[in-house]
């Protein structure tokens, strides 16, 4: 579903504050697979997500996803096909929007726009069962306007709205890492339920080792713009947070010093 081949970027190229983000990224995904990623600050973890989001052009490389070549196409054309949710609760939704009128632009995503009635009466009461599944009231919020949610809730919701239309590939930016620890445990759930259900494929990027070895089925370790540890089926099942750290410290050479990963130990 995901073919990486080779990509680089450069930020700042020909200047003294030039950083190498991406040093030449391979990865495959299968339909279906789940993979987490981790890392410490600047390994290059958030940039991949935008490479494949569309965000910034990449220097070298390419990007498919579902054998189609993406790599020059534009962020809103990539839209159509992908699912994304940000670490910021803020982003992903528009505030002053109710919450029926931001799940009615994510159902439209990708399709052409036309003259007929905003919110039909059926697509209404599809919307309704499908905050329902969140079990945070919302489905009796329709008209509320995003703004007034906490961070949990616009964090489910933007959730919700990346799958309403199944994305051949979901990005999850370290989607829970500004929540409380209980809001950001049923983010996670209904994130595992979510995938699960629709069998999608997606890369979560996270903080907490424990998350990254608990969800999915794959996990990868970046550090300074490369892959530099990939384990899957039941190695990873098998794993610790010990594992973790010993396998980092051996491919690089260096100890892990994020602080914010070892306090999610």
């Amino acid at each position: 579903m995901l073919e990486v081949k080779n990509i680089k970027k450069t930020f700042n190229k020909g200047t003294v504050n030039e950083k190498q983000a991406l040093r030449g990224v391979n990865i495959l995904l299968n339909d279906g697979d789940f993979c987490t990623i981790i890392g410490g600050n600047g390994a290059g973890k958030s940039t991949f997500l935008n490479a494949i989001s569309g965000v910034w052009p990449v220097d070298e490389g390419e990007i498919r996803i579902d054998g189609r070549d993406i790599t020059r196409l534009p962020e809103y054309k990539r839209a159509a096909f992908l699912g994304r949710v940000f670490q910021d609760p803020m982003t992903g939704t528009a505030a002053t929007m109710g919450i029926e009128e931001n799940l009615a632009l994510a159902f439209r995503r990708g399709g052409r726009r036309t003259l007929r009635a905003g919110i039909t009466a059926k697509e209404r009461k599809f919307y309704e069962e499908q905050l329902a599944r969140l079990g945070l009231g919302l489905q009796t919020r329709m008209t509320s306007k995003v703004g007034l949610l906490s961070g949990g809730q616009r964090q489910a919701l933007t959730l919700l709205m990346s799958t309403l239309k199944r994305p051949k590939l979901l990005l999850l930016d370290e989607h829970t890492a500004a929540l409380d620890p209980k809001t950001a445990r049923k983010v996670l759930d209904l994130t595992n339920e979510i995938v699960q259900e629709q069998k999608l494929t997606a890369l979560m990027v996270t903080h907490n080792m424990k998350d990254a070895i608990q969800m999915g089925n794959r996990l990868i370790m970046m550090h300074e713009g490369t892959i530099i540890y990939d384990v899957a089926g039941e190695e990873k099942k098998s794993l610790t947070v010990e594992d973790l750290l010993r396998k980092f410290e051996e491919v690089s050479g260096e100890e892990f010093a994020n602080d914010r990963m070892m306090l999610a130990r």
